[in-house]
């Protein structure tokens, strides 16, 4: 496509030059120094009595019952970084009267927008890649243990679908981007579509759930399952807990499920206690989940890009 990679590399310089960039890298830096600070007396505590997969642990204890772990700090901000991110991409050029000028050059509409979500993706590699890196720094110094070739590769993948969740949340505020004239108002519907996700759904599926397959300390074992696959099944509508899903499993290789319910229920039920598993049984545990995140972000961006392309753009 032509002026593709022009449009990424100017992309690229307005974000590193932006005092945004700037302020949110310091937020997921300090967001996740913090967690592994928190974290330090468990770490020592679960390297002393269980050392197998102990350095992906960094990335999931918090400090005693709090929730605040490096999971929790990714969850919560990285959808913040795509969302600053995608918010105005479209619509500022178009207040500013610089999109009709930029198409007026030797420049394709779908060059403008793929360079943009390309730029966006590119930042949010760096930031997430960067940030797992300084925090397995400190957790090398914090427990003295260096992560073996498949506590590596697990974290790779934790780098990879963490990217392809804010490429989702980045596409979903570019699609708003496009429909709104107005960077506030795609900025808002960004945001609180984030946080009916992150605070209401699990409510809204949870009493979905009750309100069908109700159980109760009576009920059978077949009803408890059924109540547990219903409400798995409603949650996973949540991009939230697709991502939630797909790392424990990549970071907690004793999980034989995406659900901790069902997980829970088998061994219960036949007392076996679960074995870590090899990295490719864990890989197809989430695949769906991953898939799933996939198919969001290329809807969002498509609805974005068809919008883009049948819209009348004249010179201001």
């Amino acid at each position: 496509m032509k002026g593709l990679m022009a449009v990424t590399r100017k992309e690229l310089a307005d974000h590193f030059a932006s005092k945004r960039f700037l302020v949110l890298f310091l937020l997921v830096y300090l967001a996740g120094v913090f967690s592994i600070y928190l974290a330090g007396q468990n770490i020592r505590s679960i390297v002393s009595e269980d050392t197998k997969f102990a350095f992906l642990k960094l990335f999931l204890v918090s400090q005693g019952e709090s929730p605040f772990s490096f999971l929790f700090f990714m969850t919560i901000f990285i959808p913040i970084v795509g969302i600053a991110l995608g918010f105005d991409a479209i619509n500022s050029e178009k207040s500013s009267g610089n999109l009709s000028r930029l198409l007026a050059q030797p420049l394709y509409r779908d060059s403008l927008i793929n360079g943009k979500f390309l730029s966006g993706v590119v930042v949010i590699g760096l930031l997430v890649t960067s940030i797992v890196l300084i925090v397995s720094g400190l957790g090398i110094w914090r427990i003295g243990i260096m992560p073996d070739s498949e506590e590596a590769f697990r974290l790779v993948l934790f780098i990879i679908v963490t990217v392809l969740y804010g490429a989702f949340w980045m596409a979903l505020s570019m699609m708003f981007s496009v429909f709104f004239d107005r960077a506030a108002y795609s900025a808002l519907a960004s945001i609180l579509i984030w946080i009916f996700f992150l605070f209401f759904w699990s409510l809204i599926a949870s009493s979905i759930t009750s309100a069908v397959v109700p159980f109760d300390e009576t009920s059978s074992v077949d009803v408890i399952i059924q109540n547990a696959e219903l409400g798995d099944a409603l949650g996973r509508v949540s991009p939230n807990t697709l991502y939630g899903e797909a790392v424990q499993i990549l970071l907690l290789p004793e999980l034989g499920s995406a659900s901790q319910m069902l997980t829970l229920i088998s061994v219960y039920i036949s007392g076996w206690m679960p074995t870590p598993l090899p990295i490719g049984q864990s890989l197809l545990i989430v695949w769906p989940q991953i898939v799933a995140l996939i198919a969001l972000c290329a809807v969002c961006f498509a609805l974005g890009y068809i919008k883009l392309m049948r819209e009348e753009i004249r010179s201001t």
